[in-house]
């Protein structure tokens, strides 16, 4: 079990990916949500790798097909979720080149009117006429009633060509990374990317988040816990944009939203 903080008992998972809709998943998603129940979370929102990023679902099918195998994950981790009492909520991890997004508050229902959003740039591909750069990405998801948020901004990887960061279009920062400074994890590891990560958000005066970016069912036990249980994904926006009181973790150390150590 996670060690909560008492002020804090309603804990959520931010970042978190299914092997049936991430390349890089490992674990099925009900085995990773019993995990997380096992462990002490309320909830969890499943953030699978989308077109841009290292999915999972074939990019030559049509595109309603694509989004129901790319759903696939947020949906088995919804039934057995349904049947432990975790909340589980749909999100999603967008690319473009490399630098990549969380995108919470959309549906399933409206990735599939909007196949444009299937238009985002990866290193390695061919040319896209009209790609869904960050500004437009945050321009449709706006208009829509969604959050960005910048995922690791500072992670330095191959797939990661250049640091790219876009303080006009975004929503927020992910300030706490698990795999940069849990000591469990294996990749990634670099507590200097979180450094950076609040250094930038306190520099554009951005909401911070935290998630433990898990594969597995091997958790780390990152995320954010607030004093209320949230409704949705409508609410974590409204709780992390409004200022609402929340701590950010690792899974090692609490957090305040300025960055200090609490607990």
């Amino acid at each position: 079990m996670i060690e909560l903080l008492p002020d804090y008992p309603y804990f959520y998972e931010t970042h978190f990916h299914t092997a049936e809709s991430s390349r890089c998943g490992k674990s099925a998603a009900a085995d990773m949500v019993d995990a997380c129940k096992a462990a002490g979370y309320t909830g969890i929102f499943v953030t699978d790798h989308h077109w841009g990023g290292n999915t999972r679902t074939d990019r030559n099918l049509p595109w309603e097909e694509w989004v129901d195998g790319f759903t696939a994950g947020y949906y088995a981790a919804k039934k057995r979720g349904d049947e432990i009492g975790l909340d589980v909520f749909f999100g999603w991890e967008s690319g473009f080149m490399g630098t990549e997004f969380l995108v919470y508050g959309l549906s399933p229902e409206w990735m599939k009117a909007h196949p444009e959003i299937r238009t985002a740039a990866r290193p390695g591909w061919p040319e896209v006429e009209d790609p869904l750069t960050p500004e437009k990405q945050y321009a449709l998801i706006h208009a829509a009633g969604g959050m960005v948020i910048h995922a690791h901004p500072y992670r330095e990887e191959p797939y990661i060509p250049e640091i790219r960061l876009y303080p006009d279009f975004v929503d927020g920062v992910e300030a706490i990374n698990a795999t940069h400074s849990n000591p469990m994890s294996k990749s990634h590891t670099s507590p200097e990317y979180n450094k950076r990560a609040w250094a930038y958000a306190k520099a554009h005066d951005l909401p911070v988040t935290a998630g433990s970016d898990i594969h597995s069912v091997n958790l780390f036990g990152g995320g954010m816990a607030f004093r209320r249980r949230l409704e949705g994904p409508q609410d974590y926006i409204r709780a992390v944009l409004s200022g609402e009181d929340y701590v950010l973790t690792d899974g090692a150390d609490w957090f305040d939203q300025q960055g200090n150590r609490v607990g």
